[in-house]
């Protein structure tokens, strides 16, 4: 090996070029990791929220951002942001020299879950406060997205009649029970859900439109029909 002078050759020009790297990238850690250099102006969010306060947006910023452009903690800004109520995700990226740019993704509240919390349009539960008139979903922990899915379909089954479902149950026994927006709460129990509700869509513009208004609770788990209990007439 000693005597090969072309390997050896190749072997210095090696360490050489890999030194001068090493010296090169030190420098510019040294360079970019000063506090005077290269500070940051300004955090700028990409749109307008339109749930999520600003003033907690402001908070985070100034809590979290330490260090110049290049040093500053992206990834810990991201998390803190995150947890800001309304904040679904948060897209950071750096406009040098001395800016961060952030965009959020808000919550799209669909309904109330458990009477403490919202859940939204992907099915993910949340914690925020909202003023809005939401249905309410009620159901065992890690159900949210499934009762997410079945509700848009009942919605779409139920458009026709010119009804909404204000709540949903759905039991520790997967029995799932509809609260509709004329006052009627439908049995659909655990299994052919949207069947059972088709059949209740059919038969109600001839038979329960007339007395919607005494009708309290329809039982659709019978194989060939469904069961109603009304109130009496007033006399």
């Amino acid at each position: 090996m000693w005597d090969n002078a072309a390997l050896l050759r190749s072997i210095a020009n090696g360490l050489f070029g890999f030194s001068v790297c090493a010296v090169l990238y030190g420098s510019v850690r040294y360079v970019t990791h000063l506090p005077g250099l290269f500070p940051l102006h300004s955090v700028r969010l990409m749109d307008a929220p339109q749930r999520v306060d600003q003033a907690d947006v402001l908070e985070v910023v100034r809590n979290d951002v330490k260090g110049n452009f290049f040093t500053v903690d992206i990834g810990q800004l991201r998390q803190s942001l995150e947890k800001v109520p309304w904040v679904r995700g948060v897209d950071i990226r750096r406009e040098f020299p001395s800016r961060l740019e952030v965009q959020l993704d808000e919550h799209q509240a669909l309904a109330r879950w458990n009477n403490s919390a919202l859940v939204n349009s992907q099915g993910e539960v949340f914690a925020a406060e909202s003023k809005q008139a939401l249905p309410e979903f009620t159901g065992p922990d890690g159900s949210a997205a499934e009762v997410t899915q079945y509700y848009t379909q009942f919605e779409q089954q139920l458009a026709g009649l010119n009804l909404q479902v204000k709540e949903i149950v759905l039991t520790p026994r997967h029995a799932w029970q509809l609260h509709l927006s004329n006052g009627m709460v439908l049995e659909l129990g655990r299994e052919d859900m949207q069947q059972r509700l088709e059949r209740f869509v059919k038969v109600y513009p001839h038979s329960l439109a007339a007395i919607q208004s005494r009708v309290k609770y329809v039982d659709l788990r019978y194989r060939n029909g469904f069961a109603v209990s009304a109130l009496g007439k007033q006399g």
